[in-house]
């Protein structure tokens, strides 16, 4: 696999759009290519940010964007634990770092602008094959620092399905599923870096045995990916807390 980490203008806010950031930035594509964005400069592209001035306080927004989360009181960190668009995730995703005094939220459909990246890009480039992902990080329990993930894709199967296939030894495997979008979302923010390397977008060449698509990915396809609290592996734990209902982001200024 091959990955070119992307530099582009310094994006403070909405004054162009991602299609025209990445136009600017990315002047080649080859089939079969995945183009990866974080998801920080699709919402300042978008407009899915707050002036940090104007919110009284941040656990407020936090809620307003969690579709659930744990009340602080049960937390004896600083950190809001949420769950934001069926991931567990600290506050709701909203950053705060490369963010010229904004809190930045997750774009309002991720989904939606996977799907008009990919479409821009194909029309452009003539490509028939491309997968497009936007990412953010995240913290993992009981393991140091952040890795990236895929918070939306288009173009690509997201799973590659393990069951019923023999492992080395002949043994049928009854369970597993390979995340790919998660594994080239990991891969592409060790590329692009979290500080101020100011490369937002990664190209991902030659990532071999994955399947193209040509249709966005359906409500059923995304809806595959989630796992449900009472049938995740971490379910003895995760079920234990006193999850409250959150706003969903429905309460967005536009």
């Amino acid at each position: 696999m091959k990955i070119t980490p992307v530099k582009t203008a310094v994006i403070g806010d909405k004054s162009k759009t991602i299609l025209e950031i990445i136009d600017e930035s990315v002047h080649s594509l080859s089939e079969k290519s995945i183009v990866a964005v974080t998801s920080k400069i699709v919402s300042l592209c978008e407009g899915s940010y707050i002036e940090r001035e104007k919110v009284a306080n941040k656990d407020d927004l936090i809620t307003s964007e969690a579709d659930y989360f744990i009340p602080r009181p049960q937390q004896k960190h600083t950190i809001m634990i949420t769950i934001k668009d069926g991931m567990l995730i600290a506050t709701s995703g909203i950053d705060e770092s490369n963010a010229n005094g904004f809190y930045i939220l997750w774009p309002e459909d991720a989904y939606r602008s996977a799907n008009e990246i990919r479409k821009h890009l194909r029309a452009k480039y003539k490509i028939k094959d491309l997968g497009v992902i936007i990412t953010d990080s995240k913290t993992s329990p009981m393991r140091r620092g952040t890795t990236g993930f895929s918070i939306s894709y288009s173009g690509i199967k997201p799973l590659r399905k393990y069951i019923g296939h023999g492992d080395l030894f002949g043994r049928k495997m009854k369970m597993t599923f390979s995340n790919l979008v998660d594994g080239f979302g990991a891969t592409a923010v060790v590329a692009m870096g979290e500080g101020d390397e100011q490369t937002p977008l990664a190209i991902l060449e030659d990532v071999g045995n994955i399947q193209f698509c040509a249709e966005d990915p359906t409500q059923e396809e995304i809806e595959s990916m989630k796992i449900g609290l009472d049938m995740d592996l971490y379910s003895p734990f995760l079920s234990k807390v006193d999850w409250q209902e959150g706003g969903s982001g429905k309460n967005r200024q536009k």
